[in-house]
This record gives C-alpha cells, structure tokens and sequence, in this order.
C-alpha cells in the first residue's frame, strides 16, 4: 500500500516534469490533441542512469519542446508489484496524459490491463510486443544489431584479443545484446576470447540498478585479461565504465550515448562507443503521432535500417581509429544491405 500511495502522489502533484497549463496549450496549438501530455513511468534504475530511462526522458524533453505539451514522469519504486505499476498507469490515464508509456518490458501486465478500460488513451510500452491492442504502441528494437557493431568495435580495438560483455538481468531481451556482440567479435577474429556474464536472474535483485554489481563483474573480467568490456546492464553499467577508466581499458557503453553523458564525463576517454537503442526517438514519434491525432499502434520497430538501433561514434580517439571504424561501418551496410543475419540469442 505505501508503493501505491507513493505512486499516486507523484501522479496528483504532477509528477517530476513540467505540467502547468500544458492541457490548454496543446489544445490551441493543434486544434486536435486536448491531453495533458505525455505520462511516462520508468523502468528499474529510473532517470538519471544515463542509459536506458533517460533516452526514454530525452525523447519526452523533445516532444514537450516542439509541442509544448509538456506531460508528467515518474520513478519506479523498489519491490513493487504489478498491481502497483496497474495503479500508476491507470492514474495517468485517469488524468488525461497522452500516451501513457511504460518504460520497460516490465510494465506489459499493466499496459494490457490498463489500455482495455482506457480505449480512448494511447499506451505504448518500450522492449515489449506481446500485448496486443489497437490502442497500443509496442516500441521494440533489434538490439542484437547495434550490439553486434559493439563486437566488431572490440574485437579491432583490442590489443590483448579478450573482450567481455556484462548483461544487467539474465533473460531473452539481454541476451540479445549478448548474441550480436559475440556474433560481431567473432565475424573480426573467432580467435579471440568473450568473457560473458550477467549480474543476477532476475530485475528485483539489482542486475539494472547497482553500479556496485557493475564495477565489481568488470574488475573480474579485466582481471581475466579482458581490455575492451561491453554492457546491457542500465544503472549497473556506470559501474562497469568507471572501472575500465580506473583500470585504462575500453567500455562500449549501451542505450544512450554515454561518452556524451554529463554524470560521465570524467570516464569519457575510455568509453571507446556505444551500441544505440532510440528509445528517445520511439517516445517523441508516439507522442508526435497522438498529438497529430493518428496514434501509432501494432509493433514499431526499430532497427539500423530505420535509425532505431546504431552505434555512437562521439569519441574523438574512436574516429580516429580509422581501421575501427571502417569495419564497423562496412558491417552496418551488410546488415543493412541482407548480406549479414544477427542472431537474437
């Protein structure tokens, strides 16, 4: 019950965003749209990972600019249920935002509960395609795309040919991540040795939101020899990159692109790229097809031929490893182009 309340708070004070007369605003500036803006419930770890929610966050920031809807985030709260994440999303739509979107395949059970009593609101789930509804967005990824240009980048830039990969939660949407690293690392060199690990066996036990988990599996791998470490792993990941910088090896980081995120600016040298998942695109494109009044429904899916998957080349050390990033250029059009199939596990 405290979880609930906590949650309905957030909800009733507007949650951590900008809300304020936003409803009238969008109303005017569309002549269609007459929400309050965009509800967006976050997944473990919450804003601030620098990686997953806040890609999430950044596609919210876009839409409220050029629409200047404005709308309402909320965190998740530790050992919540379903029911929990049901009653959040329902207050959301009982308030008038617009989509309501759950940031994680977690919030599946809720959308698919909530969306039947609200037919008239536009949901959208992230990194989950399984509930189906003409009112739902199921905005999913080929992650294993972007995660196999992260494996042709290691496997050129390693000197010692020993890489490792670090997944937050041992389940199906991370091994994803996984099977399209060792798939690139191994298209370069299949000499080379994949350290693979995942933090814990489910979200409740931290695997996406304790650095301390993420530091302590990178100092073992970097210990095993690996000097290129790659992770799916959320807030845990910070912990895997402050590691390599304290240890001098490349990080590939996952989701945003974290070389260009301010709470990691000081481990910035040593984050060699990062394999990137448009989440924030997916939020602005639902939000811009609600606010338009032609919501986006079925499976969108993002993908490197579409933009939604790729890998970030901000470091200026990266690009000016030419050998590198050719290879991962030309492995981009092959997927592109058909020549090359990424597997998915």
């Amino acid at each position: 019950m405290a979880v609930a309340v906590i949650a309905l708070t957030a909800v009733g004070c507007g949650g951590s965003s900008k809300d304020a007369g936003s409803d009238d605003a969008s109303s005017s500036a569309s002549g269609k749209y007459s929400g309050k803006g965009i509800g967006l419930a976050y997944d473990i770890g919450g804003k601030g990972d620098q990686s997953f929610n806040d890609a999430a966050y950044a596609g919210f920031e876009k839409a409220d600019k050029e629409f200047g809807f404005g709308g309402t985030d909320i965190e998740p709260q530790d050992g919540e249920s379903d029911a929990d994440k049901v009653q959040r999303l329902e207050q959301l739509a009982k308030a008038g935002y617009n989509p309501v979107i759950g940031v994680g395949y977690i919030y599946a059970t809720a959308v698919k509960e909530v969306a039947t009593k609200y037919p008239n609101v536009t949901f959208g789930i992230i990194d989950d395609e399984t509930v189906k509804a003409t009112n739902v967005a199921d905005m999913v990824f080929s992650e294993e795309q972007a995660s196999y240009l992260a494996g042709v980048a290691a496997a050129k830039a390693t000197k010692k040919k020993h890489v490792g990969f670090i997944g937050g939660v041992d389940i199906p949407l991370i091994h994803k991540f996984g099977a399209g690293f060792e798939q690139g690392v191994k298209s370069v060199d299949p000499s080379i040795t994949i350290e693979s690990q995942y933090l814990t066996e489910t979200p409740q036990e931290g695997g996406f939101s304790s650095p301390d988990k993420g530091k302590e599996a990178a100092s073992g791998q970097i210990e095993k020899g690996a000097d290129v470490i790659y992770h799916a792993a959320g807030l845990s990941g910070q912990g895997v990159i402050s590691e390599a910088a304290a240890k001098k090896v490349w990080a590939i980081g996952v989701d945003s692109d974290q070389y260009s995120q301010s709470a990691l600016a000081k481990y910035k040298d040593y984050i060699l790229g990062s394999a990137l998942k448009n989440v924030g695109g997916a939020v602005y494109d639902l939000a811009k097809s609600v606010y338009e009044g032609k919501p986006l429904s079925g499976v969108q899916r993002g993908t490197l031929k579409t933009g939604g998957v790729g890998f970030a080349d901000s470091n200026p050390k990266y690009k000016a490893m030419t050998d590198v990033v050719a290879a991962v250029d030309a492995a981009k059009q092959e997927i592109i182009d058909g020549k090359v199939t990424v597997k998915t596990s």
